[in-house]
C-alpha cells in the first residue's frame, strides 16, 4: 500500500488530490489523504468581494468533502505542526500521518517586512476569516461616524488606506469605493466625507501589468474617488494612523497587501528554501533534499529553463503544478518516466470594482491587452473554468448566482440587467390562463380524434391529395379559428383565406421531405403516423395544459408549448395567435409554478432525492 498525503486544500492542494484520485482511482494499493486545518477550501482571489460585501460570505468557500464526493481522497481535519522527513511522518497536536509521497501545498500568509507596528495594527486580506473581520470593520466604522459628533474622530473613522498596490490591494480599494457608496445611502454619510487611500513602495501600481494598463487603472481608481499614492516608504502602523514617510495618515482602518511570504510550517522545514519561505524544487517539482516530497503553489521556488525569475505566485502557477506532479508521482509508482515543469503563463487580470477591469492576457508570446466589459469577461470565464475543475456544476450554478444574477446595487459587470428576480407572484394568473387555454384547445380536439382517429386536421394536406378533399378539410379547419393550432391558410367559406406566420424557404422544404417520409401514403393520404403524431400532439396539449394549471413542472411545461408553437410554425399551419401563446409560454419558464403551484413542495424533494444518486454527486450535477 502507498500512501499519498497532500498538505494543504488550497489551490495546489486540491488541484493535485483531483489529478490524483484520478489516475489512481483503479487502483487499490494506493491510498490519498488530504489534510488540512479547515473544512473547506478558500477561493483567496475572490476575499475582496466578501470583504466589501458585494458576494454573500459563503461565496468564497467550497467544502472539501463536496469536492471529494465518491472520490478516492479521504479528507482530514488537522493542524500539522511538525514533518518529520526521514521518518516519512507529519505530526501534529493529535496525532501522527505516515506518507509515502508528500505534496507540500501550506500556501503562504502576509508579509510585514519588520515595519514597526505593521502585524499588530493592520488588517490583512488572506483568508476568509479575515474578508468577514474587515467587512465588519468597514461598516462598523461607517456606523460609528454617523454618530460621532467630534469633526476629527469622524474623519479618522471615515478613513481607509490600503498598504500594497498590487493585485490584491487594488482589487480591494476598488470594491470599498463602490461598498463606500452603498454605506454612504445607507448611514447619510457624504461620500465627499470619506476618504480611501492605496500607497504602495513601488513607483507604480500594479507593476506587472504593461504602462497603458496601469494609467488605465489609476484614471479609473481616481474616477471612483480613490487616492494613489506611490513611492511611498512605509515607516510604521499605529492604531490610528499610517506613516509614510514623514507624514502620516490618520484613519481607523488600514489594510496590509503589501506582500507574502511561506507560512510558518515551511518556514520551519530543515529543506533548501529560498525567497521568503519557499522551497527549492527541481524540474520536477522535489524538493531538492527529498525526491518524495513535492511542491505545489505558492509553496515552489523553482526557475524554469531560459528564466531568471522564479515561477509567481499565483492561482495559474498552481493549475500548471498540479498535474505535474500528479504525473510525475503515478510515474513513480507505475516505474514509467517523469516529466518537467514547463508552465506557459497565460496573462493576469484584476478587477476595479464589480464593473471595470484590466488583463494582459493570451499565449507567452502575443499578449493582447483588455479593458472594462471584456477583461471583466475574461476574469469571470477564468473563474468559471477553474470552478468546473474543481466542483462542476454546483458552484459553476452558484457562482454565477453570486456574480451575475442574484446581485444588489447593479455590483455586476452586466450591471443590473440580469439582476432583478422574477416576480413570480404576478406570473400566476398568466400560467394558469395559458394552462386554461391549453387545455381547453387539447379537450376538444380529443373527442374529434375519439370519433374519427383517421380524421387530421393538424397536419396540412398532401400536395398530391385530392383539391375538393382537401378543400373540404380546410373548411373544417376554419370552424377552429380560436384554435391556437387552427390551419391558418385554409379557405373559409367566405372564400378568405387565414394569414399564417411567414416560415422560410429552406424551413418549409425541410418539412416537406419529412412530412413526405413520414405523413403522407403514395396516394396523397396519411399514413398511420400522422394519426399517431396528431394524437401526441392533443394529448400534449392536455398534459401541459394540466401542469401549467396545477404549477407543476412549469418550466418543462413552458418550454414544452413552446416547442409545440416552434412545429406548428413550421409546418406553415401557425396563425399570428400563435406569438402569443409562445411569449406568454417564455415569461412563465422562470418558477412561476413555485407561488401557489405544486412546484413548490415537489422540486425540492426531487431535488434531495436527485443529490443521493452516486452518479449526480460525482459529477456535482445539482445545486444547492
Amino acid at each position: 500500500m502507498k500512501k499519498i498525503v497532500l498538505l494543504g486544500g488550497g489551490y495546489g492542494g486540491v488541484l493535485t488530490a483531483k489529478k490524483l484520485a484520478n489516475k489512481f482511482k483503479k487502483n487499490n494499493d494506493v491510498q490519498i489523504q488530504l489534510i488540512d486545518r479547515n473544512p473547506y477550501h478558500t477561493l483567496l482571489t475572490e476575499l475582496h468581494e466578501v470583504a466589501a460585501n458585494r458576494t454573500p460570505e459563503d461565496a468564497v468557500k467550497i467544502d472539501l468533502k463536496k469536492i471529494f464526493a465518491n472520490q478516492k481522497v479521504d479528507v482530514v481535519l488537522d493542524d500539522i505542526s511538525k514533518i518529520d522527513f526521514e521518518g516519512k511522518t507529519l505530526i501534529s497536536d493529535k496525532t501522527t500521518y505516515d506518507y509515502d509521497y508528500l505534496v507540500i501545498g501550506t500556501g503562504s500568509k502576509p508579509t510585514f517586512f519588520g515595519i514597526p507596528g505593521a502585524e499588530e495594527n493592520a488588517f490583512t486580506l488572506w483568508s476568509f476569516e479575515d474578508a468577514v473581520r474587515l467587512k465588519k470593520q468597514i461598516r462598523d466604522m461607517f456606523s460609528e461616524a454617523a454618530k460621532e459628533k467630534d469633526p476629527v474622530i469622524r474623519k479618522t473613522k471615515l478613513s481607509f488606506v490600503v498598504v500594497g498596490a498590487g493585485f490584491t490591494g487594488v482589487e480591494l480599494i476598488g470594491e470599498m469605493a463602490e461598498f463606500r457608496d452603498e454605506l454612504c445611502k445607507e448611514f447619510y454619510i457624504d461620500a465627499q466625507d470619506v476618504r480611501l487611500v492605496v500607497a504602495d513602495m513601488a513607483a507604480k501600481i500594479l507593476p506587472i501589468l504593461p504602462d497603458k494598463l496601469i494609467a488605465k487603472s489609476e484614471t479609473h481608481l481616481r474616477k471612483m474617488g480613490v487616492e494613489i499614492i506611490t513611492n511611498a516608504k512605509i515607516t510604521g502602523v499605529d492604531p490610528t494612523a499610517v506613516k509614510l514617510g514623514d507624514t502620516e495618515i490618520a484613519a481607523n482602518t488600514i489594510v496590509w497587501t503589501a506582500g507574502v511570504e511561506g507560512s510558518d510550517l515551511v518556514g520551519s522545514l530543515d529543506v533548501k528554501q529560498q525567497g521568503r519561505r519557499r522551497i527549492e524544487t527541481n524540474d520536477k517539482l522535489q524538493s531538492l533534499d527529498h525526491e518524495n516530497v513535492y511542491v505545489v503553489g505558492d509553496n515552489i521556488f523553482f526557475i524554469p529553463e531560459g528564466e531568471t525569475r522564479p515561477v509567481p505566485q499565483m492561482v495559474e502557477n498552481a493549475e500548471h503544478a498540479a498535474p505535474l506532479i500528479a504525473h510525475n508521482i503515478h510515474a513513480d509508482v507505475t516505474g514509467k518516466a517523469k516529466k518537467s515543469y514547463k508552465p506557459a503563463f497565460h496573462g493576469t487580470m484584476v478587477s476595479i470594482g464589480s464593473r471595470y477591469g484590466v488583463a494582459n492576457v493570451g499565449l507567452p508570446n502575443k499578449m493582447f491587452m483588455l479593458t472594462g466589459f471584456m477583461a471583466m469577461m475574461s476574469k469571470h470565464f477564468i473563474n468559471l473554468f477553474y470552478l468546473s475543475t474543481v466542483a462542476g456544476f454546483n458552484k459553476v450554478w452558484t457562482y454565477m448566482m453570486h456574480e451575475f444574477f442574484h446581485v444588489e446595487n447593479r455590483r455586476s459587470f452586466l450591471g443590473g440587467h440580469f439582476s432583478k428576480r422574477s416576480p413570480n407572484f404576478w406570473l400566476v394568473p398568466l400560467r394558469i390562463y395559458v394552462g386554461y387555454m391549453w387545455l381547453h384547445e387539447g379537450w376538444e380536439k380529443i373527442g374529434k380524434i375519439w370519433d374519427d382517429p383517421s380524421r387530421i386536421f393538424l397536419i396540412p394536406a398532401s400536395p398530391t391529395a385530392d383539391v375538393t378533399s382537401a378543400a373540404s378539410e380546410a373548411v373544417t379547419a376554419v370552424a377552429q379559428t380560436v384554435d391556437a393550432q387552427a390551419a391558418a391558410s385554409a379557405v373559409a367559406t367566405t372564400g378568405e383565406t387565414l394569414t399564417a406566420l411567414p416560415v422560410p424557404g429552406f424551413i418549409t422544404s425541410i418539412m416537406n421531405v419529412f412530412m413526405d417520409l413520414f405523413f403522407y401514403n403514395s396516394d396523397g393520404g396519411y399514413t398511420v403516423l400522422a394519426q399517431v403524431f396528431q394524437t401526441g400532439m392533443v394529448l400534449a396539449e392536455i398534459t401541459f395544459g394540466v401542469l401549467l394549471i396545477l404549477g407543476l413542472f412549469t418550466a418543462v411545461s413552458s418550454i414544452g408549448t413552446i416547442g409545440m408553437g416552434v412545429m406548428i410554425w413550421t409546418s406553415g399551419m401557425a396563425p399570428y395567435e400563435m406569438l402569443w401563446y409562445v411569449t406568454a409560454a417564455i415569461a412563465t419558464i422562470g418558477g412561476s409554478g413555485s407561488v401557489f403551484g405544486l412546484d413548490y413542495y415537489v422540486l425540492p424533494w426531487l431535488k434531495k432525492q436527485w443529490k443521493k444518486i452516486p452518479l449526480v454527486r460525482r459529477w456535482y450535477l445539482f445545486t444547492d
